[in-house]
């Protein structure tokens, strides 16, 4: 299993949830038997993405880059410690009008945080309540499939609407619609995600991801270019849309 990077500067005020995150975990490895029993879109992904014998590993640091919508499109660099099932933190540096804006987003023990600064000293956003933890934990729910080898021993099924990835956090309960292809390659997935799109308010709100690209990072392939927003497979997804990310290396524990 690779080693994590430590905390960057965007995220020092979580680090010590960074730290958490970034715990060993199993040292089992993958078998195409351990998705013989899940639904047959499930199995075919996983079988597809995760190589024989690759560590069936339970997080996953993620270093990417892209564009984010800040009113309007901003670049951005970031890295993710992401533990399906148990949280992440997103810390990320973007440029508004040439200052840098630096911090994170997390989930972590149970609760949600947004914390932001104008050239890394003065406070833009800042938020920890019910509303920001409930949206976090459905973030945590849709990432879930950036981690084939997580997914394996997670709850699944599948009926005529189709094949359902379903999350239980911390009493957050979420069903998360996953597209996989003919051949197995993820397409991308959907939620109703408590949140806020733009102009409106906090409720349940269609919320997705579309996988444009997957790459192999040592035996497990993993969506490398998305795009995410809300409103998503509706005539409003473009309005919706505020995020696009390539990522350029993943390592694995």
């Amino acid at each position: 299993m690779s080693e994590f990077p430590s905390p960057p500067r965007s995220a020092r005020m979580a680090a010590k949830q960074w730290r958490a995150l970034a715990t060993p975990s199993t040292d089992r490895t993958f078998d195409a038997a351990m998705a013989e029993a899940l639904p047959d879109r499930a199995r075919r992904w996983l079988s597809r993405s995760i190589a024989p014998g690759a560590p069936l590993a339970a997080a996953v640091c993620l270093t990417m880059s892209g564009e984010i919508k800040l009113g309007a499109w901003r670049r951005f660099t970031a890295t993710q410690i992401l533990r399906p099932g148990v949280g992440f933190v997103w810390a990320a540096t973007a440029r508004v009008a040439g200052v840098p804006v630096l911090g994170f987003d997390r989930y972590t023990g149970g609760s949600g945080e947004m914390r932001w600064r104008l050239g890394g000293l003065v406070p833009v956003m800042s938020a920890a309540d019910d509303d920001v933890t409930r949206s976090a934990a459905g973030r945590l729910a849709i990432e879930s499939v950036l981690l084939p080898t997580a997914c394996v021993g997670m709850r699944w099924s599948e009926d005529e609407q189709g094949l359902h990835l379903h999350s239980a956090i911390d009493g957050h309960e979420n069903t998360v619609d996953v597209t996989i292809g003919e051949d197995g390659r993820l397409g991308g997935a959907q939620l109703q995600r408590w949140g806020t799109p733009p102009g409106g308010d906090f409720g349940l709100h269609t919320f997705g991801v579309s996988v444009d690209e997957e790459r192999d990072f040592g035996g497990v392939s993993i969506a490398s270019a998305f795009r995410a927003g809300w409103w998503w497979g509706t005539d409003r997804q473009d309005e919706g849309e505020f995020f696009r990310a390539r990522v350029s290396s993943a390592l694995f524990r």
